[in-house]
């Protein structure tokens, strides 16, 4: 079940709003799927659908190669537009993880068309989130590790550190383009070692040993 209207784990005061992603934020994943590295930001958006916090990820049957892609993600707390690279963390309410699920196969024939990624990336269950942690109780969200676990054996470890465009740069960047909202989720990027999701799968994440966490299973649809 997909849950569109309810307040965000961990941050009462919040609905969820629009969802921003970054792509090919870190360098050793941009090389593992042979694409150049970027100069600037590479975003993209879900739909709301994709958003779930039930602990399952749904795959249609006709999607042949589903990925995981582990991601620290930011919850915007304060309306911003033209934001300065300098205030950006300022306007962060929150801090958790999520995956960023995706058709692989899909994306890559639209990808051969030239054509956006939505449908690869949008799917409803395609953007399952943890409990947020609130901002201030993260030091240096450029200085964090987090981990992903699938069926119990480490399969991703991000540091975010490595991110080639921080945090404050895409919040700035996002900003001048459009108008951030209290709720709205930017998923920021995954490091390398993404991969097929089978289902009955078992995945947890880990932010900072326990400051955050996210434990979902696949369910691949007949």
């Amino acid at each position: 079940m997909m849950i569109q209207t309810t307040t965000l784990p961990g941050l009462p005061d919040l609905t969820p709003g629009s969802i921003y992603c970054i792509g090919r934020n870190y360098a050793a994943h941009t090389r593992e799927l042979n694409n150049s590295i970027p100069d600037t930001p590479v975003i993209f958006t879900k739909p709301l659908a994709a958003l779930t916090f039930d602990g399952i990820i749904h795959i249609p049957p006709f999607v042949t190669k589903p990925h995981f892609e582990t991601e620290l993600v930011v919850v915007i707390g304060k309306q911003g537009k033209n934001v300065p690279v300098e205030k950006a963390l300022s306007y962060v309410a929150g801090y958790g993880l999520g995956i960023d699920v995706t058709a692989r196969d899909i994306q890559q024939r639209l990808k051969e068309k030239a054509h956006p990624w939505f449908l690869a990336k949008g799917m409803d269950s395609f953007a399952p989130v943890g409990t947020f942690i609130p901002a201030e109780q993260v030091s240096d969200p450029q200085n964090m590790t987090f981990t992903l676990d699938v069926n119990g054996e480490r399969r991703q470890t991000g540091q975010t550190s490595l991110m080639l465009f921080p945090i404050p740069v895409i919040i700035a960047t996002l900003s001048r383009y459009v108008t951030l909202y209290p709720g709205d989720l930017i998923f920021t990027g995954t490091p390398e070692g993404v991969d097929i999701l089978n289902s009955g799968d078992r995945l947890k994440a880990d932010l900072e040993s326990g400051l955050a966490t996210l434990t979902v299973s696949v369910n691949r649809e007949s």
